[in-house]
């Protein structure tokens, strides 16, 4: 008996709670998530956004959106924020904080992306977002952010191009890791991945016989990186 009457009183409370929730109007439930957003509780915030943003005939269906975009992107739910975002890029593109929805669309797709040495679709899209950014609002306070974020986007398809070269390296088709190591080097960026590259590429090189070519990756290593554990190990064989 006792359990029923818990039962039955767990059924009113829950029907008690959807009645409330059907008889906010779409300005009650606006403020109501509003309130849960200033403290934080965004799922709770994102559930009422969500609601407001299919009322088209509010005044609030805009904002609603937006704010279910960033409910998402506060829990790092990064797909279902972008996904929001796009679509409010598309639906209402004079949006007075419109280019927010642009340069999160980019921040987003770089934290999908996924650890250099795995596939990089994100990360190229993540820099096709930012340049779009960049090209619409040049003038938005963003504008420095999203360079940095092209900037690291570019050098971690970089970093996949010298896994690609390691991945080739250990599995000994050293005709293809060369070519990704050349690759990493002709950038003329002195740091780690260059370092390595040109330390795989002499090896490389000396496995192929290939003495002038392996003396030029030796040099240059020896002018860049004098002091570097990869010279000392290359030296032996010079």
């Amino acid at each position: 008996m006792l359990k029923r009457c818990a039962w039955l009183l767990l059924v009113i409370l829950v029907a008690a709670c959807s009645r409330n929730k059907a008889e906010l109007t779409p300005d009650g439930k606006m403020a109501k998530a509003d309130e849960y957003f200033a403290n934080k509780k965004y799922a709770r915030a994102a559930e009422l956004y969500d609601d407001v943003s299919f009322e088209r005939r509010s005044a609030q269906s805009a904002l609603a959106l937006m704010r279910l975009a960033d409910s998402y992107y506060n829990m790092n739910k990064f797909t279902d924020a972008r996904l929001k975002y796009t679509q409010m890029a598309s639906t209402y593109p004079d949006f007075t904080d419109i280019e927010t929805a642009y340069f999160r669309i980019g921040v987003c797709y770089f934290e999908e992306s996924l650890p250099a040495q795995y596939d990089q679709t994100e990360t190229g899209q993540s820099i096709e977002a930012f340049r779009l950014f960049v090209e619409k609002f040049p003038n938005s306070p963003y504008f420095q952010q999203a360079v940095e974020y092209i900037r690291k986007a570019q050098y971690k398809l970089i970093e996949k191009k010298y896994y690609n070269g390691y991945i080739y390296y250990k599995m000994k088709d050293y005709s293809s890791a060369l070519m990704y190591f050349k690759e990493v080097i002709d950038l003329g960026n002195t740091d780690k991945l260059d370092r390595m590259s040109l330390y795989y590429a002499g090896r490389i090189s000396l496995f192929h016989e290939n003495r002038v070519e392996a003396t030029f990756y030796y040099q240059r290593l020896q002018e860049r990186y004098p002091d570097s554990k990869e010279l000392k190990k290359l030296k032996r064989y010079f």
